[in-house]
């Protein structure tokens, strides 16, 4: 059974989902009459929270967007929830936040259970997260603004510092953010280049909102752009390798970073770029599918000095005299 201070809580967390709600539909919801539900609105709007009533034979109740939320109540298991997204977040980059994790998890800890505050400090004691952060660090308020205007399509000013330490100002259309090894990324229509670019979130000195708006394409996939750009900069070397497997195999074996994956009637073709092709031998001997080296004929040579290096070591190991 429901008691009476429940299912007035009940009603705040109905309207906080669904911000506008029929008196109809709540009362149905929390299983009382109209008139109760009525008693119920009134309660709470005693204790400070904004909730309008419309008047009428369909009248509704609305919560007024923007005001403080009320002190939230979370199971044991949401609250397990919240402390690894916390222990996530501290490895996101972003230098304006480590502060506010700190408090968010302060605040958390003083209202748990002293077993749930065990097993979250086991937790955050013993996890290592390897999310490939990288050694910049990442401005929470260049993200902000990028992420408003990728979904306000609005084109933003901004100021940027490339890798050769040159500034320009410029202006572009966001279309989306993402992180690809380590490192945060804004991609977009950049109107000084008249094209798609990507820039790195931490190379971005200032950015600021416009009031001139774009329509960002339908179903433009950021993360799929970014790791392609990224895969196929200039470098001294291109290559294209004739995978034998299907696309599934070789998405779970090949990563972001070795290259661009293609389907091919013939397999799986996957090409980039790269400066070592003897590590580009080494990550390709570690699959476990056979595959054919298109081009360059260099990387062959790497690859047959890598069969070479595996064979000495086997060998090695052979005529070494075990342990007893």
């Amino acid at each position: 059974m429901y008691r009476p201070t429940t299912r007035v809580l009940a009603v705040l967390e109905l309207l906080q989902s669904h911000r506008r709600m029929t008196g109809a539909e709540l009362a149905q919801r929390v299983n009382v009459n109209i008139r109760t539900l009525r008693r119920y609105i009134i309660m709470l709007q005693e204790l400070g929270i904004p909730i309008v009533a419309e008047r009428g034979r369909y009248g509704a109740y609305e919560l007024i967007a923007g005001f403080k939320l009320p002190p939230m109540m979370f199971t044991n298991d949401e609250a397990l929830v919240l402390a690894i997204g916390l222990l996530t977040a501290q490895h996101l980059g972003l230098t304006e936040i480590a502060h506010t994790v700190e408090s968010v998890r302060a605040k958390l800890e003083r209202v748990m259970p002293v077993d749930l505050k065990e097993r979250v400090r086991a937790l955050t004691e013993t996890i290592l997260l390897d999310l490939e952060t990288g050694h910049a660090n990442t401005s929470a308020g260049i993200m902000l603004t990028m992420s408003r205007a990728a979904h306000l399509q609005r084109r933003v000013g901004m100021r940027y510092r490339s890798g050769r330490e040159q500034e320009t100002q410029r202006e572009m259309d966001p279309y989306g953010l993402a992180q690809h090894l380590g490192e945060w990324y804004v991609v977009g229509y950049c109107h000084i280049r008249n094209d798609l670019r990507s820039f790195r979130l931490d190379r971005i000195l200032d950015a600021r909102l416009t009031d001139v708006p774009f329509e960002r394409p339908a179903r433009f996939d950021v993360r799929k752009y970014l790791v392609q750009t990224i895969a196929t900069l200039p470098r001294r070397y291109t290559f294209e390798v004739l995978l034998q497997t299907d696309l599934a195999g070789a998405q779970h074996e090949v990563t972001d970073v070795l290259g661009v994956l293609e389907p091919h009637q013939d397999g799986i073709l996957l090409y980039g770029s790269a400066d070592d092709l003897d590590w580009l031998a080494r990550q390709l001997a570690k699959l476990s599918f056979d595959f054919i080296v298109q081009k360059p004929q260099q990387l062959r040579t790497a690859l047959r000095k890598r069969a070479v290096e595996l064979t000495e070591l086997a060998a090695s190991n052979s005529t070494r005299p075990r342990r007893k």
